[in-house]
């Protein structure tokens, strides 16, 4: 629980914190749109290159877990420091690396001391309010989990465009520095010290599920997929890896994850809300700039402007969120965002290649509002009922949950967009009625080098409408998957009174 100095500095410790999970969220996309500049500067391969993501997740996945445990031994406010100035450093060298095995190197580091940032600070900040704070709380800590991914291109874009790929890890530089010296002058010591058995056999286990699982989704699009013996191999490594995890969890004394957690509904139920707006709601963001820059003609820069709009809509949805709960209740509040989500993917699902940016403008300003009026009741009524010497885990447990389900579904989507523009092209060739073969079979009949100009500028437009159809496809699958969570939302109970589960912070200081 938190100490009286902390509940007397909770506004500086939460901005801090927000600092601090903002500088984490950011560097997640960020670094994606200065990946074509980085492999030209360090003469790296185009599946070389892609490790600098790939190294960063998958050490933030390993490490997350194990951040729990750390944090009681060491004290919370030695674990925040600790990672907050690693990451800091971390970005400082990844920014003056000179090869591409540096980098990679430096991003690991990023990944395993950043890792704890975004569940610890959750958990801080649920002990630093009382309960009928939670809403506005959960707000202001979704904001940085929110605007970060969506800052990410715009920023990133910017910064390699105007000075250098290097500045996207070096804009990390004050915002740690920032966050570390807030905490140091506001935070209170905390000792640590405390004992809780090390599930080491756990720990194994889940590290083997998530590092293979991560591995194979991120590597998947470049390694079609199974049919590559490689992600069979990582697939059968996360399997078994999952199989023993559970086998130790149902079977240990302590295990790496109490078992109590299961038996809170709501955390459980807003687990699976969370898995599933992660997969749904997260990919978006990640095929939206594709979709801008191949289909379209946009540059990354434009591609990123055009996302802004679903940064005004989550600030509004932030704003607003505190006096929706208060007004409607929590779970009143999920279910509009819920409405709004599947509305802004039914406006994506009508896009089309002549279109002007209005309608990609509108579409992310209606999801932000809906991705914003979910992320703070689902936190919510998640955490509402969870017994607060479990937050620590439950907290972790959910980010990581949350992570493994974006990286579902990005991989998902994008294996999907594949299948379904070939599906979408061999249908519209179906429907030309003039060198239909030569169509298949990419060669010209006829017209001599004329007629083969002609022949491929048909077959990539042909090949753009298909590309199209599968986009509007995909889009219009999510919106109807988002319509499924509206049993999950109803399942959940409201929260207690806050008199009756929480003291105020006024009561604590007496």
């Amino acid at each position: 629980m938190a100490s009286q100095q902390d509940l007397d500095n909770r506004v500086p410790i939460t901005g801090a914190l927000m600092l601090a999970t903002l500088m984490n969220t950011l560097d997640g996309t960020i670094a994606n749109v200065a990946l074509p500049h980085i492999q030209g500067s360090v003469s790296a391969a185009q599946d070389q290159v892609t490790w600098v993501l790939t190294s960063y997740i998958i050490a933030t996945a390993i490490m997350m877990p194990l951040s729990g445990w750390i944090s009681e031994k060491i004290g919370r406010k030695r674990m925040l420091m600790l990672s907050i100035g690693g990451f800091t450093v971390a970005s400082m060298l990844c920014g003056l690396a000179t090869n591409l095995p540096e980098i990679v190197l430096f991003r690991i580091l990023q990944g395993l001391a950043g890792a704890s940032l975004m569940p610890m600070s959750q958990t801080v900040m649920l002990d630093l309010f009382p309960l009928k704070m939670l809403p506005r709380v959960m707000s202001i800590w979704s904001a940085a989990i929110m605007l970060g991914p969506i800052a990410g291109p715009t920023l990133g874009g910017w910064l390699t465009e105007n000075l250098s790929w290097r500045w996207v890890f070096f804009i990390n530089l004050p915002i740690g520095v920032a966050a570390l010296f807030v905490l140091q002058m506001f935070m209170a010591d905390d000792p640590g010290g405390r004992q809780r058995p090390f599930d080491f056999i756990g720990f194994i286990t889940l590290t083997l599920f998530v590092g293979a699982f991560q591995l194979m989704l991120d590597r998947g699009p470049g390694q079609d997929w199974f049919g590559s013996t490689e992600l069979w191999f990582e697939a059968g490594l996360a399997l078994l890896g999952l199989y023993l995890f559970i086998l130790q969890t149902l079977s240990a004394q302590h295990p790496f994850f109490p078992r109590d957690l299961a038996r809170d509904g709501n955390f459980v139920g807003g687990l699976t809300v969370n898995i599933f707006v992660g997969a749904l709601l997260f990919s978006t963001g990640a095929i939206l700039p594709s979709f801008m820059q191949n289909l379209l003609g946009y540059s990354a820069l434009q591609s990123g402007y055009a996302s802004v709009t679903r940064g005004l809509g989550s600030v509004i949805s932030f704003i607003a969120v505190p006096f929706m709960v208060a007004r409607l209740g929590a779970k009143p509040t999920l279910l509009i965002g819920v409405a709004f989500s599947a509305l802004s993917l039914w406006q994506m699902s009508h896009f089309n290649l002549g279109m002007s940016a209005d309608l990609i403008l509108l579409s992310g300003f209606v999801q932000g509002v809906g991705v914003g009026l979910m992320f703070a009741p689902i936190s919510t009524l998640s955490y509402a009922t969870l017994a607060p010497r479990l937050r620590p885990e439950g907290t972790i447990l959910a980010s990581m949950l949350r992570s493994l389900g974006s990286s579902i579904g990005i991989s998902l989507v994008q294996a999907n967009l594949v299948s379904q523009s070939a599906v979408g092209f061999s249908r519209l060739a179906e429907h030309v009625t003039t060198e239909t073969q030569a169509l298949a079979t990419g060669s010209a009949a006829v017209g001599g080098a004329q007629g083969t100009l002609s022949l491929a500028l048909l077959r990539a437009q042909i090949a753009r409408q298909g590309a199209m159809l599968a986009y509007d496809t995909i889009f219009a699958w999510m919106a109807l998957a988002v319509c499924l969570l509206v049993p999950l939302v109803l399942m959940l109970k409201r929260p207690p009174a806050p008199a009756a589960s929480a003291p105020s912070v006024e009561a604590v200081s007496e």
